[in-house]
Formats: C-alpha cells, sequence, structure tokens
C-alpha cells in the first residue's frame, strides 16, 4: 500500500475542504520524518518552532532561512512521498516582495519544500499573492502568531473585536491565494466560524475540532520536554522519561563494566590472536 503513495499537491489539499481531515505534525529531522510517513500522515510541517525544540532559543526569532534549509532537506529525505511545508522564518519575508521571492525560492530549491508558510492576515496579504503569482504555493498561518508573540503564547480572539480581526485575517489569506492555513490558538468556536468563513482548508492547533485538519509540534505529542511545549497539545506518549532512563542506564553500564558484553563486540579469530601476539614479542 505504501508503495502506491503519492504526495498531495496544494491543488490537491485545498480540495480537502469539508472532506476526510487532514493531519500534519512539526518535526524536524529524517528518523522522525520517516517515522510521520510511514505512520500515513500527509503533511510535515519544518517550523521555526526548531529554534526552540532543536536549537535551544528561547524564541523562534533567531532561526534563519539557512536553518530551516538544513532541516527541510534532512525532512524531504525521510518522508519523499508527504508534503513538506517550510516556515519562512522572522524578517524574511517581511521587509519587500524581492526578499520574500528569494527566501522562499530558497526554501523550495535548496530546501525542497513543496511550499512555504506565512505568519500574518490582512498586513501579509498582498505579499502572499506576488509569491503565489510568482508560483510559489503559501500557506497562511493566522491567530496566535509565535514570530510576533513576544513569547506570550496565550489564546488570540477572546473578545468580539479581535475576533472578528482574525477572521478578517483569514479572508485575505484565503483571497491572496493561499491553499489552506494554520489558525492557531483562538476558542473553538472561533475555529469553527473561521473555518466556514474561507473557501480553502483550515489546520488547527489549539482552534477546536471543527477546522478541516490538525497539526501539532511532534515533541509536545511525544512527551519530549522542551522549551515549546503547549500545554493545550495532547501527549500521545511520554518519551521523555523513557529516553532519559535509557541514557542513564547506559552510563551506569558503562561505568560499572557491563556494556559493551560480548554480544556487543567483535572476536578476533584465535589463530590470528596467536599470530598478533608472537609478532609483539618479536618485536
Amino acid at each position: 500500500m505504501d508503495g502506491e503513495r503519492t504526495k498531495l499537491t496544494a491543488r490537491e489539499i485545498v480540495t480537502r475542504k469539508g472532506g476526510a481531515k487532514l493531519t500534519m505534525l512539526a518535526v524536524y529531522d529524517y528518523p522522525f520524518a520517516r517515522l510521520v510517513e510511514a505512520a500515513g500522515l500527509e503533511l510535515i510541517l519544518v517550523g521555526d518552532s526548531l529554534g526552540m525544540v532543536v536549537l535551544g532559543y528561547d524564541t523562534p526569532v533567531p532561526v534563519t532561512v539557512d536553518d530551516v534549509i538544513y532541516h527541510c532537506r534532512a525532512v524531504v529525505r525521510g518522508a519523499p512521498k508527504t508534503h513538506v511545508v517550510a516556515d519562512m522564518p522572522y524578517l524574511s519575508y517581511h521587509l519587500s516582495d524581492e526578499q520574500a521571492l528569494t527566501n522562499a525560492g530558497r526554501l523550495i530549491q535548496e530546501g525542497g519544500a513543496d511550499a512555504v508558510k506565512l505568519e500574518g492576515g490582512r498586513t501579509i496579504a498582498a505579499r502572499i499573492r506576488r509569491l503565489v503569482d510568482a508560483g510559489i504555493p503559501v500557506m497562511g498561518h493566522i491567530g496566535l502568531t509565535p514570530q510576533l508573540a513576544g513569547g506570550s503564547f496565550g489564546v488570540q480572539g477572546q473578545d468580539v473585536s479581535s475576533a472578528l480581526g482574525i477572521i478578517a485575517d483569514a479572508r485575505a489569506v484565503a483571497d491572496a491565494g493561499a491553499y489552506a492555513m494554520v489558525v492557531e490558538a483562538v476558542p473553538a468556536e472561533l475555529g469553527k466560524l473561521i473555518t466556514e468563513a474561507v473557501v480553502i482548508p483550515t489546520i488547527g492547533i489549539a482552534a477546536g475540532p471543527d477546522c478541516d485538519g490538525q497539526t501539532l509540534v511532534s515533541t509536545d505529542l511525544l512527551g519530549i520536554e522542551s522549551k515549546l511545549f503547549l500545554n493545550f497539545a495532547k501527549r500521545y506518549a511520554e518519551l521523555g522519561g523513557d529516553i532519559q532512563t535509557a541514557f542513564t542506564s547506559y552510563l551506569n553500564e558503562v561505568r560499572g563494566g557491563q556494556f559493551p558484553g560480548p554480544e556487543h563486540s567483535f572476536a578476533m579469530p584465535e589463530e590470528t590472536m596467536q599470530a598478533l601476539q608472537s609478532a609483539l614479542n618479536r618485536g
């Protein structure tokens, strides 16, 4: 069955509006990408969250285009049949259309991504349109925009004014030609209204069950602690504790002489050992 799988295109993702839910995870390396594809998920986001999850920064702001390209290449090698979206990091698309086109082009050509993702709504819609007109598939991102959150990852759209603003952002992103959009950290009721207000799929993260798809950060899902951990993420495993236990067991066995044992070592043939010992004795 896996051999028959084909990568979803941006156009095919648009047709999933209101249909079978889209599934996406943020991952950053080859082994995790392989596992995501083997599990059958359809989209991978190489998010600028890698700054906090992988690189140890306190915010995604220090992440560069080169950082995203490096991790995107690894993910694409691990998941060649999965639609890969590359985040455009902070200030990589804000200064001009030319800057945005150059950096988005690098993520597609050098990173191997199938699409790029931009944060923002009405203020960035014209830039989305410029990229789309150049043939670059764009995924939008509204609601909580981590690049501009200043380290505060709170729920957005909890009053009428801000909720109307987020709906206007969603419409602007869709009208600009984006093929899908992430909707992050809004009340479930607002997530439903946004999904109903646009003709492209919404992919929710803490935006309720009525979005057209869902995404999470893989380390949150797996219970691997990081600086990013979002308390609205469901943990499907507690691997952080298991990994630390394994590392501690390794340390103790090395120090205690239990590892490596004979089964983890290579043996030299007896006659070779005797010949080698004789040569050393003659020397």
